[in-house]
């Protein structure tokens, strides 16, 4: 099968470092993913350029949004400043030609109705103005998260598609996530996209922790537990673009992957 595969790479360096790994795909952040601004693009030529040597390059582009975005929350100082944050974010990411964002599911709190996260969340996608697809990632933890577990992502989806804009909703499928949220590995695809009609995006990763631990600490394929076979099974079962997630040098991984996929 053909499945272009890539990695998250810094956006300073990202044509380079992208032919550097033999990189399809690249994922970058467009601001500190631990912070609430978004400074001006610091590329030469500004946004117009990236999107130009990127699309030169034959690369395709995908944003990860902040870490610290949760539009689920009920807290108006969380709530508030996540949906500003998100629309600065896919505003970015319209003008560098990114084929999505991908965003974390986000939480509430254990005195809080889930319903109203996942509320909270339709009126988010209501409120956006863009055409670049919100890519909802599952995650690893917490008993209170949005995107964990199957049943979760069942009720955000059902509220998200209620919202104006739902049609540019899309999904991301984290591997290592899923491993850690307690989600079967060898159903995870068919799961997810008898839910959501659509998987558009997989992150690939190995996980460092066991099945069901709730940690997020990705891995290098090999290095975790994550048994092979369940890794490229579900990841060819997804088929859509893969970006590899873990630190340091992505050009193994995405070798590794690569040869699998294509045996």
């Amino acid at each position: 099968m053909s499945v272009k595969i890539g990695a998250h790479v810094d956006r300073t360096d990202a044509v380079a470092e992208a032919k550097r790994i033999g990189a399809d795909v690249v994922q970058v952040f467009l601001s500190d993913p631990q912070a609430w601004k978004v400074p001006p693009l610091d590329h030469p030529g500004g946004a117009e350029a990236f999107r130009e040597e990127t699309t030169a390059a034959g690369l395709d582009v995908y944003v990860h949004a902040p870490y610290v975005i949760n539009v689920a929350s009920t807290n108006n100082r969380i709530r508030i400043p996540s949906r500003k944050l998100l629309q600065q974010i896919m505003t970015g990411a319209e003008a560098i030609g990114a084929k999505g964002v991908v965003v974390h599911g986000g939480h509430v709190t254990a005195n809080d109705d889930p319903a109203t996260g996942f509320d909270n969340w339709r009126k988010a996608i209501d409120a956006l103005e863009t055409d670049v697809p919100v890519l909802i990632e599952n995650t690893a933890g917490g008993d209170h998260s949005m995107a964990r577990r199957l049943e979760r992502i069942e009720q955000l989806w059902a509220a998200v598609m209620q919202a104006n804009g739902a049609e540019n909703v899309g999904f991301t499928l984290d591997t290592c996530h899923a491993w850690a949220g307690g989600i079967d590995l060898a159903t995870a695809a068919d799961d997810i996209r008898a839910i959501t009609g659509r998987i558009d995006l997989v992150h690939a990763n190995d996980s460092r922790d066991a099945a069901g631990s709730g940690a997020d600490r990705h891995a290098h394929f090999g290095d975790g537990n994550i048994p092979a076979e369940q890794l490229v099974g579900v990841i060819a079962a997804a088929g859509a673009p893969v970006v590899c997630e873990t630190h340091g040098d992505m050009g193994p991984d995405i070798a590794w992957l690569r040869e699998r996929l294509t045996a």
